[in-house]
């Protein structure tokens, strides 16, 4: 039951004066924190928690992107030739050439991004016994993706015990979203540890399988999961975070097959990760104070040499 309450309510509100009522207190899914801008705002406390995927992205370095946006624009370019010439030969034409050659790895990141959400959504209805949204049945590219990873759970026994679950660490002052939480028989026999353990699944749909798509990145992200102190449940309940396995899977989802990836997610990746965010922050707040103005010399005093 909700309560509505008034905002400063006493029990006489003095004469004359209309008190405004206070907002209701977040309820169900209201109470689980959404993402904005880099943070996750806890709609009960109002205390803000970096996203993980933001410390990430500001304090993780990424060398191979720089070489991967640079061979995509060479191909681009060797692509778009004959186009490329005309268009650096007439001034109103130029400035748009440029612009679309420089953005080649936004366009690639956005496409990628489209199949890697239409993958996460398919997974989680999976999940949660939803019926597949139409834009995923309809959709003959993500036909392949659908059907591996049915095989996936099949082969490996999966049950699945989360989907999408938001998840906090108040101390550290981070939130983030984790794909899923599972169980799998073969996998803990792999692994030698019980049939009965807990570990954190993530999916990646780039790359190619067996050569590149599953990075160390993903360690570091569910290293942070894994240490969360508490996760949202889907009806907007709170509870501690359930105790996982120190190794997560990354199930690697391609149209070719799948690989399911084992990674460490250990207190030891967790430190290093804590450090990404110190980084991240630092990026963030104080590199922006850290180069001062050029110094002048100052103008002599009257009266001296």
């Amino acid at each position: 039951m909700t309560e509505t309450v008034l905002a400063g309510a006493s029990t006489a509100p003095a004469a004359g004066r209309r008190r405004k009522a206070a907002a209701p207190k977040p309820a169900g899914t209201d109470r689980i924190p959404q993402p904005s801008q880099g943070w996750y705002r806890d709609p009960i406390t109002g205390a803000k928690l970096r996203r993980v995927t933001t410390i990430l992205g500001q304090g993780f370095p990424k060398p191979g992107l720089l070489f991967w946006a640079a061979n995509l624009t060479a191909a681009d370019a060797l692509a778009n030739l004959p186009e490329l010439v005309r268009s650096s030969r007439r001034p109103e034409d130029r400035e748009a050439a440029y612009d679309w050659l420089r953005k080649g790895h936004i366009r690639k990141k956005e496409e990628r991004g489209d199949v890697g959400t239409a993958a996460h959504n398919l997974v989680e209805a999976h999940v949660l016994g939803r019926p597949l949204p139409e834009e995923i049945l309809n959709d003959q590219e993500m036909a392949p993706y659908l059907e591996h990873f049915l095989r996936f759970v099949a082969d490996w026994e999966v049950v699945f015990h989360a989907s999408e679950m938001t998840v906090g660490n108040y101390s550290d002052g981070w939130a983030g979203k984790l794909d899923y939480l599972f169980k799998s028989r073969p996998i803990a026999q792999v692994l030698e540890v019980p049939a009965d353990t807990l570990f954190i699944g993530d999916t990646k749909t780039g790359g190619e399988l067996d050569e590149k798509g599953v990075y160390a990145e993903a360690g570091l992200q569910m290293s942070a999961y894994r240490r969360a102190e508490v996760a949202w449940l889907l009806d907007g309940t709170q509870v501690p975070m359930p105790a996982v396995h120190s190794t997560g899977i990354v199930l690697h989802l391609r149209p070719e097959g799948y690989r399911p990836h084992p990674l460490l997610c250990g207190d030891d990746v967790y430190a290093a990760f804590l450090h990404v965010q110190q980084v991240a922050e630092f990026e963030r707040v104080l590199s922006k104070a850290v180069v001062g103005a050029a110094l002048t010399l100052p103008v002599p005093k009257e009266g001296t040499l």
